[in-house]
């Protein structure tokens, strides 16, 4: 996949904070907040003349800047940063093209691309039902062939589409709908006859977005708006985009917890308590502030490192993508809540920002695809590669950090194989006795994964950190000592979770005997893991000090 140089990024990166210093102030963000009003004009103006953010995504040869997964993922986390709500409304446009950049022809490209390039047109993606939610597979909409002489002409499309971001003001829709043939993309213009939306869903957060409902009655399409001109292609083009999707929806948890935290930790600095400042008390910094820190910084590894991957041609990444969406939309909804916390009764009032953004960052465990489906998503990959492997996939993946713990002893790496060595035990005792019969423990398997892999992933990012090997284009609001200490603690967190939960999902599910207990205890390596323990609170101190610059 192609991508823009460091230079491009950057400069692209301090146009958007150039734009919002003027134009998206607090106040204005809590004006929008409060009158549940979607900034049309501003977000014209960020995906057209003004600002151009919409060629971001679209390849050179349509007009765009050609930007990769990796661009995507930093540019996405800069208006996030900014409002979640107004992301989400740029974050539209990205989508309703998705199938169109991943599905259609050259020809069908060249049109629509290009048109969205030059006129700056807003897009929404039209996939969601009322009764269907995510299960894509479970459409009403249909869309009926029209022919004439025996030959397709064109389509019928009737339906309802539900929860559209965009839904009452894009210019462009792609809209999923049943064919004879199965599921099909189609392109669908504004104002079209019989193309219709609802009213603007009065939502919890992301009040600067718009979100409404589609209605399509007998709304005709001629055969050109198939996107790829194959009916059936439309759930395969979707599963195309998950991997790169769901990486922007993670920078946007990413950027919503640092957003409360970057409010939370100067308050702590000003805030005097019994005599001191709440950021010099374990009690406030080491409840309230590092751990989310930690939390964030890990799933920043696996997002960068899923972006980088798909960059490379490395593939969909579905899997990937949703670990990813996972740990950062589930560490920034904790760190936006544990901000409220922070800052006391001035956190729980409007008139303060990290109340509005906590509502906001919430939707991101919700939309494209809620937690729930990232935890099946993620065990049923990694479960398949367990069988695949005859239980030897995570243990092998131990030894790869046993591996790096050699050159790199100090990034948490050694905690992070014994992260995998449990997981990998704790996978094979479900084989064992079947215990993914359970729903509940197949989806806590997806947790368990999720924690054990960005554990890994964070200790890569720091031995890279070390060794000046980190993408050019990567964040740096950490250098390479913080980074090692922030994996220790996470390496730490994700060998406890995933040794004492997996253990008590197993007994939950009469998955082994009082007699047997025991012996699973020696295999996951409880002793060990508990020992890797030391140090953990002079490591929280270090976090601390590197995050109050101390």
């Amino acid at each position: 996949m192609s991508s823009l140089d460091k230079e491009t990024l950057d400069l692209t990166l301090g146009a958007i904070k150039e734009f919002s210093a003027g134009r998206l102030t607090d106040e204005k963000l809590l004006e929008y907040d409060e009158k549940d009003e979607f900034p049309v004009d501003i977000v014209h103006e960020m995906c057209g003349e003004g600002l151009g953010i919409h060629l971001l995504f679209i390849p050179e040869e349509f007009e765009g800047m050609g930007g990769g997964a990796f661009d995507v993922y930093r540019v996405c986390e800069a208006i996030a940063a900014i409002d979640i709500g107004i992301a989400t409304g740029v974050l539209a446009t990205f989508l309703g093209s998705d199938p169109i950049i991943f599905g259609a022809t050259h020809e069908q490209k060249k049109k629509w691309m290009t048109r969205v390039a030059e006129e700056g047109l807003l897009m929404a993606y039209g996939a969601t039902e009322p009764d269907a939610g995510s299960d894509l597979g479970a459409l009403k909409t249909i869309a009926t062939p029209v022919s004439k002489n025996g030959k397709v002409k064109g389509y019928k499309i009737s339906g309802n589409k539900q929860w559209i971001s965009n839904g009452g003001y894009a210019d462009l829709y792609t809209i999923l709908a049943q064919t004879p043939g199965g599921p099909t993309w189609f392109v669908v213009e504004k104002d079209i006859d019989g193309f219709s939306h609802g009213r603007p869903e009065d939502k919890h957060g992301i009040r600067a977005s718009n979100t409404a409902a589609l209605n399509l009655d007998e709304v005709y399409v001629d055969v050109d708006r198939l996107i790829g001109e194959v009916e059936g292609q439309g759930l395969l083009q979707a599963q195309l985009v998950f991997g790169y999707t769901r990486l922007m929806v993670a920078a946007f948890g990413l950027a919503g917890g640092w957003a409360a935290l970057d409010r939370a930790i100067p308050y702590s600095k000003e805030r005097i308590q019994a005599g001191g400042p709440l950021s010099e008390k374990q009690g406030y910094t080491h409840k309230l502030i590092v751990p989310n820190v930690v939390w964030l910084e890990a799933s920043r590894a696996f997002i960068e490192e899923t972006a980088e991957s798909i960059d490379g041609d490395g593939g969909n990444l579905n899997t990937e993508g949703a670990i990813a969406k996972y740990m950062a939309t589930e560490a920034g909804n904790a760190a936006a809540d544990a901000s409220i916390q922070a800052l006391g009764g001035y956190g729980y009032t409007r008139e303060y920002m990290v109340e509005k953004i906590k509502r906001d960052v919430r939707i991101t465990t919700i939309y494209e695809g809620t937690s729930e489906i990232m935890e099946m998503t993620i065990c049923r990959d990694r479960w398949q590669m367990h069988l695949k492997t005859r239980g030897q996939h995570y243990h092998d993946e131990a030894r790869k950090s046993e591996t790096l713990h050699a050159s790199h002893p100090n990034v948490g790496s050694d905690i992070a194989a014994l992260t995998f060595h449990a997981l990998a035990e704790v996978m094979e005792q479900c084989r064992t006795h079947r215990l993914t019969r359970n729903q509940h423990v197949l989806f806590r398997l997806g947790e368990l994964v999720a924690y054990a892999e960005s554990a890994a992933s964070l200790a890569r990012r720091a031995a890279r950190a070390a060794d000046g090997k980190l993408s050019d284009k990567a964040d740096t609001r950490f250098g390479a000592p913080a980074l090692a200490a922030i994996s220790r603690c996470f390496a730490r967190q994700a060998a406890m979770k995933v040794a004492e939960e997996g253990l008590r999902w197993i007994c939950a599910a009469d998955g082994i005997s009082e007699q047997d207990i025991e012996q699973f205890e020696t295999a996951l390596g409880l002793t060990a893991i508990h020992r890797a323990q030391a140090g953990l609170i002079t490591d929280m101190n270090l976090v601390a000090d590197f995050v109050y610059g101390r």
